[in-house]
């Protein structure tokens, strides 16, 4: 039975989340279908502009994803004290990026004068708004819902697109987020519709090994892409809001992950083990298990 969404986010435990969503009706979301022999590829960057174009309004940010032919996978990082930070102002603007507001916001962004009353009866949207802003559900509604409308018109049908509401996993520590992570990044790879890493289309991993090739610095923070979740280097005192680990150290560990998920490496266990696991002392099998498995073992 699934369970209600408050008892899976809580953001006092954790801002990290891995998400994930289905279609149903044998519907592809992209790739080519077997049975009717349409090839839906073009529908992989439908997703990805929407999730990168919805990073840059809410107060939430993408560590990691992956588009494959009828699911994809999201880790997303809740930036909660950037939410409360915004002025009504960048609230208002934000929201009317996505929807038409009502008639007070317009009306406040056209610079008009509201009389007192209209102020307090903004002043309670623009709360709820901030609220929604910081909410994984409300950020999953307007990716999920723009492209199921759009596929159903193309297909000419009614009805569900997606398989009920997004699952949900909390990733409580680092040890988690770099398994989740590297379990995305690696999705196509394990589905043997890429053979490396730099060469899986619509994934994290490829953004960010094509922007780290033309930087000289990769692992400082204003040469990493601006669209993702940036790498803010190990854990130190006043670390800045990033993920904790150093970029070059991750797309090893992917790499060096991604090797022996080939099928001709199936088992082995290369002897030169990236620094970052030995950081995190994570047994090599049981990561070669969790790269390959993670979503079955925490369900719940």
């Amino acid at each position: 039975m699934p369970r209600p969404r408050s008892t899976l986010v809580s953001l006092d435990a954790t801002p990290y989340y891995h998400c994930t969503s289905r279609c149903v009706r044998r519907a592809f979301l992209c790739g080519e279908d077997r049975h009717s022999g349409r090839s839906f590829e073009y529908r992989r960057q439908w997703i990805e502009d929407r999730m990168l174009l919805l990073a840059g309004i809410y107060a939430i940010d993408i560590a990691a994803y992956a588009v494959m032919s009828n699911h994809y996978h999201v880790v997303l990082y809740v930036d909660q004290q950037q939410g409360l930070a915004w002025s009504d102002a960048e609230v208002i603007e934000r929201w009317h990026r996505l929807f038409r507001g009502n008639l007070l916001s317009r009306r406040f962004i056209r610079g008009e004068t509201l009389d007192r009353a209209e102020q307090q009866v903004l002043a309670e949207v623009v709360a709820e708004w901030r609220e929604r802003l910081v909410s994984i559900s409300w950020f999953m509604r307007c990716l999920n819902e723009p492209i199921a409308r759009e596929a159903n018109r193309e297909d000419d049908v009614t009805g569900r697109f997606w398989e009920g509401r997004f699952t949900t996993q909390a990733l409580l520590d680092e040890k988690a987020l770099a398994a989740c992570m590297v379990y995305v990044d690696l999705n196509p790879i394990r589905a043997q519709m890429a053979t490396t890493p730099e060469a899986s289309d619509h994934t994290s991993i490829q953004h960010r090994i094509a922007k780290a090739r033309h930087v000289q610095l990769p692992n400082h923070k204003n040469q990493q892409s601006e669209q993702l979740l940036r790498f803010a280097g190990n854990p130190r005192e006043n670390m800045p809001t990033g993920l904790p680990f150093r970029l070059t150290d991750y797309i090893e560990l992917v790499d060096w992950s991604g090797r022996i998920l080939r099928e001709d490496k199936k088992g082995a266990i290369p002897e030169d083990i990236p620094a970052i696991l030995q950081r995190l002392q994570l047994d090599t099998r049981h990561w070669c298990y969790l790269n390959r498995h993670f979503e079955h073992p925490f369900k719940h």
